[in-house]
């Protein structure tokens, strides 16, 4: 016996199927973040992480993949082009800075964020992002809680979407931003309490 399928029942049959798989494809909760109960990231000693980068002021912007390597008073970050092209290298340790374009003439300074920003064209607070970017207030100054983050120096930071790591919760979007400067940064991949080599 011969059973005719027209090509919309055909459509349909398909369509049934395709639903039915993604209805069984698991789905990962999604994590917000939450202020409290963070206080113990402050003595997380060693991490890293990778991720992108955007950075836009009223004249210019920019992009970068980043690596950024924590060690007590040592951050060492990495920003790169496409590929690793145009890769520079910021290390902080203590209050000194170099930054190496991989031009074999490194560039050093014991003002680390006029410098850095200098060398950016724009105004980033490298020392309070070191905090920003595991999810915690700079210590030395006060802030204001938001729903998604806090403000803090003139500065408002927006945790857009955190995931779990390591039973913690540790962003994943994060927009930092005031009037002149707004950066973006999504982190693919976070390592705690072991800094990579870079």
């Amino acid at each position: 016996m011969r059973v005719n399928i027209n090509a919309r029942q055909l459509v349909g049959w398909c369509l049934v199927l395709m639903l039915s798989g993604c209805a069984t494809t698991p789905v990962e909760p999604e994590v917000h973040y939450v202020a409290t109960a963070r206080e113990q990231l402050y003595k997380l000693e060693q991490w890293s992480f990778e991720g992108r980068l955007a950075l836009a002021g009223k004249k210019d912007s920019w992009s970068a993949s980043i690596n950024w390597g924590h060690k007590p008073d040592n951050e060492k970050i990495k920003l790169s082009g496409p590929l690793g092209q145009g890769a520079t290298v910021i290390q902080l340790t203590g209050d000194s800075v170099t930054i190496d374009r991989g031009d074999d003439k490194p560039l050093s300074s014991t003002q680390p964020e006029a410098f850095i920003n200098q060398q950016l064209g724009m105004f980033v607070p490298v020392r309070s992002l070191r905090y920003w970017v595991i999810g915690l207030p700079e210590p030395t100054s006060a802030y204001i809680a938001t729903a998604t983050g806090f403000k803090q120096d003139g500065w408002l930071i927006d945790y857009k979407q955190m995931q779990p790591v390591d039973n913690q919760s540790m962003p994943h979007k994060i927009t930092v931003s005031n009037e002149q400067v707004k950066l973006k940064l999504i982190i693919d991949q976070w390592v705690l309490n072991v800094a990579k080599t870079l």
